[in-house]
């Protein structure tokens, strides 16, 4: 085997085969005067292009705010970035396809509802709430978003909004709730967390992983007691409903937390982590890591084994193994 670029660290063999022969990880944009490139990473493959959400920053008015950025995913000497009006998601997080559009994970703020906004992707952007309580107890500050192909949408609920002092006191414990569009019901599937954040399915759907991100807490504090893991639970049916079973520590991050999480088509699991994109097998084992000083909040898939990775100021875009596909789009 030739030997990896210094951006891709090996820590099994088989990281050679995902990554390809002429792996490269080129930085395709920068924005000193906000964190443009935080959460989200959605690909919309008919229009090649990319949502992302920002980290909070102070606008001019002194108002703490989170920026929606639609991201052309081009040749990187005519990518172009244009700032989406974000104030009807209300601190938006993190993201995913839905329908033709794109469905936010909103914050919310102290007067607007925390919840799961759909948007459509063209202009005006406009943008509907679909859930923001658990039977009438309001959110708390819905993080990330996954669709199974039942159409039924699962998230992730923390209280960071609360603990960074936009969000009011909390109404319900740190969850994981699964929600039918279609029925309008709402389910608390899993519980227990410190802070549960990332969320993603296997690509046969019979495995669902959750990041708990409880290492840091809101107001910026870390403890290395606190789990900094990514979970896995097996999907059981009963009565033909599903329920997150099963329970086990999957991986733990050796370098800050795992946040964002994805999957590709043969079962390996990424998440955004404090040194970049960590990627482990299906069985937990670390295979490497495409390295990022300042980490990745979370990033996405593009065709082809093109991933694009949030890192704040910057957004990059990492050329693993044109077979690689990731499960989300299968493209």
């Amino acid at each position: 085997m030739s030997q990896l670029p210094s951006a891709f660290a090996l820590h099994d063999e088989r990281f050679h085969e995902l990554v390809g022969l002429k792996p490269s990880l080129e930085l395709l944009l920068e924005h000193k005067e906000y964190p443009f490139a935080h959460e989200a990473g959605v690909y919309l493959p008919s229009t090649n292009e990319i949502f992302i959400t920002s980290n909070q920053y102070f606008n001019s008015s002194g108002q703490r705010c989170i920026q929606i950025s639609k991201i052309s995913a081009g040749d990187a000497k005519r990518l172009t970035r244009e700032e989406i009006p974000s104030d009807d998601v209300p601190m938006a997080n993190g993201g995913i396809n839905y329908k033709d559009g794109i469905l936010f994970c909103a914050q919310g703020t102290e007067t607007k509802p925390s919840g799961l906004y759909y948007m459509s992707a063209t202009p005006p952007y406009t943008s509907t709430l679909l859930i923001s309580s658990f039977y009438g107890r309001a959110f708390n500050s819905v993080n990330d978003v996954v669709i199974h192909s039942d159409g039924s949408i699962w998230f992730t609920d923390p209280i960071y909004g609360y603990e960074q002092g936009f969000r009011p006191k909390p109404e319900l414990p740190n969850q994981v709730y699964r929600y039918d569009p279609v029925s309008k019901g709402i389910r608390a599937m899993a519980d227990g967390f410190g802070r549960p954040n990332g969320i993603a399915f296997s690509p046969d759907e019979k495995v669902v992983y959750v990041t708990d991100t409880d290492w840091i807490h809101g107001d910026g504090s870390t403890d290395g007691m606190r789990p900094s893991t990514i979970y896995a639970f097996d999907v059981s049916y009963y009565s033909g409903q599903p329920f997150m079973t099963n329970r086990r520590l999957f991986a733990m991050a050796a370098n800050g937390i795992p946040d964002g999480i994805k999957c590709d088509m043969k079962g390996n699991v990424y998440s955004g982590c404090g040194d970049g994109i960590n990627v482990w097998c299906p069985g937990g084992v670390l295979l490497g890591v495409i390295k990022v000083k300042g980490g990745a909040a979370n990033f996405c898939f593009g065709r082809e084994g093109s991933l694009y990775i949030l890192n704040e100021h910057r957004m990059w875009k990492a050329q693993l193994a044109k077979s690689v596909r990731g499960a989300l789009l299968r493209i």
